[in-house]
This record gives C-alpha cells, sequence and structure tokens, in this order.
C-alpha cells in the first residue's frame, strides 16, 4: 500500500488537461536557448559599426581614406543624397496614401456613404408582418441587420419636425 503526500501531487508535472500546457515546475533559465540575445547583440553592433563607417566616409578627407587602404568609396555626394532621397520618400509615400484615401472616399450625395456591398437588410416575413416592427415585441430577440437611413431619420427626427410644424 503506498501512501501519496500533498506534495506529490502538487508537484505532478504530468498533463492533466489539454489546457494545461505549461509543465511545472517551471523550466530553469539554463535549458533555454540564449540565441535570440545574440543576435540582438550582433544586430545591435553591427548596426552602430555601420554608422561609425557612414561617418567615416563622409567627414574624412580623401588622403585619411587612402592612408587606410581603401583605394575606392563612392563619392561624397551619396552621403547627402541617400538620406535626403529617403526624407523624401517617407514623405511622398505619406501623400500618397492619403491622395489614396481621399480618392477612394464617396461623395456626400453618394449612397455609397452611408451604406456598402455588404448590406444586411431583412425581407419580410411569410406572414407579411415587417421585421423591423416585429423585434419590438417583448422579449423578443432581433436579428442582426442594418437599418435603412430612412427608418433612422424618422425615429431621430420625429419630434423635431412635429414641433416645427405646430410653430
Amino acid at each position: 500500500m503506498s501512501s501519496t503526500s500533498p506534495s506529490d501531487i502538487l508537484l505532478d508535472a504530468t498533463p492533466k488537461s489539454p489546457t494545461a500546457p505549461h509543465t511545472w515546475p517551471p523550466e530553469h533559465e539554463d535549458t533555454k536557448s540564449r540565441a535570440p540575445e545574440f543576435y540582438g547583440f550582433v544586430a545591435w553592433t553591427s548596426t552602430y559599426l555601420a554608422f561609425v563607417l557612414y561617418l567615416l566616409w563622409g567627414l574624412l578627407p580623401d588622403e585619411w581614406i587612402v592612408w587606410t587602404g581603401v583605394t575606392w568609396y563612392p563619392n561624397r555626394e551619396w552621403a547627402i543624397l541617400i538620406p535626403s532621397w529617403t526624407v523624401v520618400l517617407v514623405i511622398t509615400t505619406y501623400i500618397v496614401y492619403s491622395s489614396i484615401a481621399i480618392r477612394a472616399t464617396p461623395a456626400f450625395d453618394e449612397m455609397n456613404s452611408l451604406t456598402d456591398a455588404r448590406i444586411s437588410v431583412p425581407s419580410r416575413t411569410d406572414s407579411g408582418e415587417n421585421p423591423y416592427i416585429s423585434a419590438l415585441e417583448p422579449n423578443a430577440i432581433p436579428e442582426l441587420y442594418d437599418m435603412p437611413i430612412g427608418m433612422v431619420n424618422r425615429v431621430l427626427y420625429r419630434n423635431d419636425k412635429d414641433r416645427s410644424s405646430k410653430t
């Protein structure tokens, strides 16, 4: 007869359900891969090294660059042109995307500014009753559908119209 202590039950690492994927006790840190840390460090240092080389290429006199043994390098005007063209490209991208969005926007007098091709309007039932009215019954759970803008305006602005006709 074997006795099971409560600590054995708590420290049991066998999976109990498919919704509990994590093992207990947690994995020790030494068993995890540290490769992302090394990749991040290499990316960080190579970025700084490339920036320092870019600054040296752009700022050092020609004699010093030739003295280091480099016999060919791009013209110095590219040190200014590349960042300038990059800034212009980013600004142009923003302007083009904004222009495309404005061009795709329908005019105020078009019906497309109120609805689209995915509209879901209910049809009358077989008995001929209006599905909008049947949704007003007590304890009714209405279907999910779009309401025509004319009906929305009648409900929202009916009192204003009645008040203006009484004056």
